[in-house]
């Protein structure tokens, strides 16, 4: 069969019907009810300040009365249609704001640091260390795990019920948590005869012991009851005035779509949890990261990794100061004004392209003036007034902050590679209270690598399970 005399092609080619202009029922002709005019307002950055409101009037007065000129020509109705499409953006490009930075003179510049409004409270008696952990996992929660757990196993295979009780889901967590300890390169060791642990192996018996380990196995909704329950009991522990979010890597190299890559931290392929934690490693509050960063409700939205840190800070609300210490992959001009409306002062490193109209030196000019040398700007964004400070040691570095400046000036120690010798420089205040308290995440980790659970699991919810456990000890 001849496929052109069937498709009739024709001897000059694929023919292309052109669509007609006007169309009685097309949805795009014009109408009464059409809103040809309708300009949609742009979206600013910020208020404007009054100099520069005033050039708008003036410009906008200026662009109106030109319009007014132009609509007394006579001009087709698509190019009409193309100008209305084209003012939003121009509108946008004359209502942005101006941020304009100012160097700051070091005589009288230093800024009183918050004085901390609250206190941790007195040990009325000494608890053991499992007395804290059943404040995490208490019955409620081990009661739902198994109950959760059992009829996950009846939805799987009815005909081989797990009948697991809260007696028997302590006994696994024990023996768990005590393989964190002894370390064996596999599970089935700790019961075989040349290398059986007593501590394990006369707790619960081996079939019975994979039989509960092979629970589960979904997305991360099946641990959603558990970290509900977790999440407020560690909002509700006492918390120090310097708090630092960071992210956290759980190590895991296999096939999910969770895993993500971060090249500095020393475990780089795994699952990413935002943690809000003080200087002692103690976590606060967490978030595992999943791809998607909703804004928060009644927060303005300032970008996925602003709104993280705007939904971690929520439980610092309130006139007790505690500071919040956080590095550039969250930074942001309108970040640190979002958490200063909410009372909380902040303090973090940025990068320069952040910084909109900061014109600070580049390394190499920096270079030449010596290590220690640092220069000072500030601004003020919808009144809230930002300092930033840019500090040249081996390289640039960029902190800004809404409490603390450059005053006053420390002196830290560095090592020469000319003369081989230990010299001193200056060192602006900021730099050293961002060394000093940011630093919560990598003492959580160290902590964690001393007793780091290391049964190998294909379902990644076991992963999360035991990083929760593990914060909870």
């Amino acid at each position: 069969m001849n496929t052109s005399t069937f498709y009739r092609k024709q001897a000059g080619g694929l023919q292309i019907r052109v669509p007609p202009f006007e169309s009685d029922d097309s949805c795009l002709s014009d109408c009464e009810e059409s809103d040809e005019d309708y300009i949609p307002t742009p979206l600013s950055q910020g208020d404007v300040s009054e100099d520069e409101s005033s050039s708008n009037d003036s410009t906008d007065n200026e662009s109106s009365s030109d319009k007014d000129s132009d609509s007394n020509h006579d001009t087709p109705a698509s190019t009409s249609v193309t100008g209305a499409r084209r003012h939003p953006a121009a509108t946008a490009r004359r209502t942005q704001q101006k941020v304009v930075w100012k160097t700051v003179q070091q005589q009288n510049s230093a800024k009183d640091i918050p004085i901390w409004q609250a206190a941790f409270p007195d040990a009325d008696e000494i608890r053991l260390p499992i007395q804290y952990f059943q404040d995490f996992f208490d019955a409620d929660l081990l009661d739902s795990i198994a109950e959760q757990s059992n009829l996950y196993r009846m939805q799987k295979n009815p005909n081989c019920a797990l009948k697991l009780d809260r007696n028997e889901l302590e006994q696994f967590i024990g023996t768990v948590v005590y393989m964190s300890v002894v370390h064996l390169p596999r599970s089935r060791m700790y019961w075989s005869s040349e290398c059986q642990v007593a501590q394990v192996a006369d707790v619960i018996s081996r079939d019975r012991w994979e039989q509960i380990n092979d629970g589960n196995y979904d997305k991360l909704f099946k641990i959603r009851p558990i970290i509900d329950s977790l999440l407020p009991k560690f909002l509700r522990l006492p918390q120090d005035q310097m708090l630092s979010i960071d992210e956290q890597m759980v190590p895991f190299k296999g096939k999910s779509s969770l895993k993500q890559y971060i090249p500095k931290k020393p475990y780089k392929w795994g699952y990413k949890i935002v943690v809000l934690c003080d200087t002692k490693g103690l976590v606060h509050s967490f978030d595992i990261f999943t791809g998607k960063i909703d804004p928060v409700p009644g927060e303005p939205n300032i970008g996925a990794r602003g709104n993280i840190v705007l939904k971690l800070a929520q439980v610092n609300r309130g006139a007790l100061n505690h500071l919040l210490y956080f590095d550039n992959w969250f930074s942001s001009l309108y970040l640190f004004v979002a958490l200063a409306n909410q009372g909380i002062p902040a303090l973090g490193t940025v990068q320069q392209s952040l910084l909109q109209g900061c014109d600070f030196s580049v390394d190499t000019n920096m270079k030449k003036k010596g290590r220690g040398i640092f220069e000072e700007k500030k601004v003020v964004v919808v009144n809230v007034e930002i300092k930033a400070v840019k500090w040249f040691d081996n390289r640039g570095v960029i902190i800004a902050s809404t409490f603390a400046s450059a005053q006053p000036v420390s002196n830290v120690e560095r090592r020469d590679r000319k003369s081989k010798k230990k010299v001193s420089i200056e060192c602006p205040n900021n730099i050293s209270l961002y060394n000093k308290f940011m630093g919560g995440a990598d003492v959580l980790d160290a902590l964690i690598a001393y007793y780091r659970i290391h049964i190998r699991s294909k379902k990644y919810y076991h992963k999360f399970f035991f990083i929760l456990l593990i914060w909870s000890l």
